[in-house]
């Protein structure tokens, strides 16, 4: 008798080659697969809810797989704390409903993206999740900026595109805050990202925010259908998947259903007016 489990997981992501299995290399999704096999004395499948590329980090990823059903969840929690690496920790397991799917069921992804805007860059015990930023940065034009951004549009200038992959996306948050230490976050929140998404837009705004662009420039490249070599891509290390959302229960199976639609691509927006 086989259940579908829930995990929430964290990691730094620094020392990884992101999260999907890769031949030789060290991935998040190895290091757990390996874990769990060892533990279950059995071949382990897990589905994730976003893939993070190599350096970025996550406190809010989850996945699922179809574990034993008289698995106690706790005890897989403790055996999983004493094998995987100190980079790596299931934060809790949970049996689901079968219709749970991690990648699929997702509402929406939670992001954030750290900048350091004082002179003395990250704070030491925040460097490998915080980008040094050795420019000004204007809050107020990121944000302007931001907005033009919302809604479902065709994000391929901001993408790496994959064959076979659609680029529209419902951007449902992008802003802007900063803390006591001079700590520019943005806060994105998607139904889903295609590859690079998150990063491309985060630089293409602190071009914006630093003086370089206009506040338009972002938005005006959602005409473009293919990925716009001028935008640049913000490093790996300032970002983090923080939070992943799902309907309720009875809910699952149409959302999966649904998300597993390939979308056509968003009319083209009008031209944006000049802030």
């Amino acid at each position: 008798m086989r259940r579908r489990h829930r995990f929430d997981l964290a990691y730094d992501g620094t020392d990884f080659s992101g999260w999907a299995v890769q031949p030789g290399l060290r991935t998040v999704c190895g290091v757990l697969v390996d874990a769990l096999s060892t533990v279950l004395r059995e071949p382990v499948a897990v589905t994730v809810a976003g893939r993070t590329d190599a350096g970025v980090h996550a406190t809010g990823q989850v996945a699922h797989a179809d574990l034993p059903a008289d698995l106690d969840p706790e005890w897989l929690v403790r055996r999983l704390a004493r094998l995987l690496p100190p980079d790596v920790r299931v934060r809790a397991v949970r049996p689901v409903p079968d219709a749970f799917d991690a990648r699929f069921g997702a509402l929406r992804r939670h992001y954030r993206y750290r900048v350091a805007t004082a002179p003395h860059g990250a704070e030491p015990l925040r460097a490998r999740d915080t980008v040094a930023w050795p420019f000004p940065v204007d809050v107020d034009a990121l944000n302007a900026a931001s907005a033009l951004l919302l809604g479902e549009h065709d994000f391929a200038a901001f993408c790496k595109r994959r064959e076979g992959a659609t680029t529209v996306r419902a951007l449902q948050e992008l802003r802007w805050s900063v803390d006591d230490e001079r700590v520019v976050t943005a806060a994105v929140a998607a139904d889903a990202f295609c590859h690079s998404m998150v990063r491309s837009l985060v630089g293409a705004l602190l071009d914006v925010g630093r003086g370089r662009r206009a506040l338009d420039w972002p938005a005006g490249l959602l005409r473009r259908g293919e990925r716009a070599s001028e935008v640049p891509v913000a490093p790996a290390h300032g970002l983090t998947l923080v939070a992943v959302d799902y309907p309720p229960d009875a809910d699952l199976a149409a959302r999966a259903e649904q998300t597993r639609h390939v979308r056509s691509p968003a009319v083209p927006p009008p031209p944006v007016n000049s802030a």
